[in-house]
């Protein structure tokens, strides 16, 4: 009688909690971010300590989000650009509408070629240290007019730069692949160089919202890349980059270090926001996923440095083959990773290429890849790959300017995390990688909104609303209201 009278009363307040949305991809269904039948939200008063339930407070909020995204390289618009007309505008649509797509609001592209280039090339000619020869001609094909494409399907997209390699004339091994090092007598030039880049993107109508200094920066690899150690990096941020930014009146980019796995975040992170000049400077701290799941990592930097950001900046699955593309586990790595980097304090997460072909290409080294959709361009055909759907189940409803709010779970089995956006609708993501189907409850408490005669002696609730929910084995579902 008196869970009746509290479900009567609390159905009765003015409160935030509207009818529910659920969202559900689950792997041996045909259900790929599909809507589906909401349940009705019951009183649940405090729960037992062996049942399934996942807590979500919205009054205790944590970091803004920027966004959700993908990478806008040479490859994915090589590949875009040899689709037929109705294909590259699924693709559009497919990412960048948030209503009939997954509504991407964030993206990366690259300073010079990078591996997904199909061939490696510089803004400069060989020995031009004074940058008389820049100019970006080489993006003008294929990369800028694929990032127009994404601009005009969502004009407030915000896009970072990453540079993989200086022209090889600027590097110790005079060589734009395998490594090598900046000669210090090219950092002044090699710092105009990203103004350079910057200005000219905006004059083609393309704004960069950020920069990273290097892409993984302690990789010599067989493709473009660049190396720099912590202090190296720290003395080119605050002794040439820092400065020519803010000499060209691009002080407000958002720079970030680092941008490379997880496994390093603090000590290269530290090492910069220790130094007063340097710090100055910088916003944040990018990084990858490809050495582990230290998330813990980022929640000490961010303990240590709260003022500072960190962003996810790239992973993909790899290596390509048609054969295991519909394998969920690719999904799955997308979900722990969302999941987790933003309950470490992330505020904005960035996969890889947006699109690639049916090699897993175009990539100068054959270093093949999987992307969230692959197109087949002798056929004209698109693919989507399960990763779409589970960053779908993020970016399509955490959107800009979003906070992370409390949210944890009593089994370990269920990973979750839960937003609210700036229309105040909130957002919970959960996920099953068992091979079971868990039942579970979604409980929330509207502290302010409940009755005094319904609380507790100290002023607590006795209970809360929740939703009973069921998530399929190897699923992911979204929960918005």
């Amino acid at each position: 009688m008196l869970n009746r009278l509290l479900l009567l009363l609390l159905l009765l307040l003015p409160t935030q909690a509207q009818e529910p949305r659920v969202f559900v991809t689950a792997r041996d269904t045909g259900q790929r971010l599909t809507e589906i039948e909401p349940p009705d939200w019951q009183i649940m008063l405090q729960p037992e300590e062996r049942q399934n339930v996942v807590f979500v407070d919205p009054t205790r909020k944590f970091q803004f989000i920027e966004g959700i995204g993908g990478a806008l390289t040479d490859a994915s618009a090589e590949t875009f650009a040899k689709l037929p007309g109705d294909k590259q505008k699924e693709l559009i649509t497919a990412y960048f509408d948030p209503e009939k797509g997954i509504g991407y609001s964030l993206a990366r592209t690259h300073i010079n070629s990078c591996d997904f280039s199909s061939s490696s090339y510089a803004y400069v000619q060989e020995g031009d240290g004074e940058l008389k020869t820049f100019s970006v001609e080489p993006d003008r094909k294929f990369r800028i007019p694929f990032i127009l494409r994404a601009l005009k399907a969502n004009p407030q997209l915000k896009i970072f730069a990453s540079p993989w390699s200086p022209p090889a004339f600027m590097k110790t091994n005079n060589h734009m692949l395998r490594g090598g090092k900046l000669k210090s007598e090219f950092a002044a030039s090699w710092a105009n160089y990203y103004v350079r880049f910057i200005q000219e993107y905006r004059k083609a109508g393309i704004p960069i919202w950020g920069l990273t200094v290097q892409n993984e920066p302690m990789a010599v690899q067989t493709w473009e890349s660049c190396i720099y150690t912590a202090i190296e990096e720290l003395e080119f941020v605050r002794d040439h980059l820092g400065p020519t930014l803010e000499k060209a009146g691009m002080a407000d980019l958002k720079l970030m270090i680092w941008d490379h796995n997880r496994a390093m975040a603090y000590m290269r992170g530290a090492t910069v926001f220790q130094d007063p000049e340097a710090r100055r400077y910088v916003w944040g701290l990018a990084y990858h996923w490809y050495d582990g799941d230290q998330f813990e990592n980022l929640s000490t930097l961010r303990d240590a440095y709260p003022s500072k950001a960190l962003l996810f900046s790239e992973g993909c699955a790899y290596p390509f083959s048609w054969d295991t593309i519909n394998d969920w586990k690719w999904g799955e790595t997308y979900g722990h990773s969302l999941i987790n980097d933003f309950n470490h304090w992330c505020r904005g997460w960035t996969d890889w290429n947006v699109l690639l072909d049916e090699v897993g290409g175009p990539n100068h080294v054959a270093n093949y890849c999987f992307a969230p959709i692959h197109a087949d361009t002798r056929k004209g055909t698109l693919t989507r790959m399960n990763s779409y759907y589970y960053i779908g189940h993020f970016s399509k409803f955490v959107r800009p300017e979003a906070r992370r709010i409390a949210c944890t779970s009593m089994r370990l089995e269920i990973e979750s995390t839960a937003f609210v956006n700036a229309d105040n609708s909130v957002v919970t993501v959960l996920m099953n990688r068992t091979d079971k189907p868990v039942e579970l409850f979604l409980w929330t408490e509207f502290w302010s909104q409940i009755p005094a005669f319904v609380l507790g002696p100290k002023g607590l609730p006795k209970g809360g609303r929740a939703l009973p929910l069921s998530l399929p084995a190897h699923s992911i579902v979204t929960v918005i209201w």
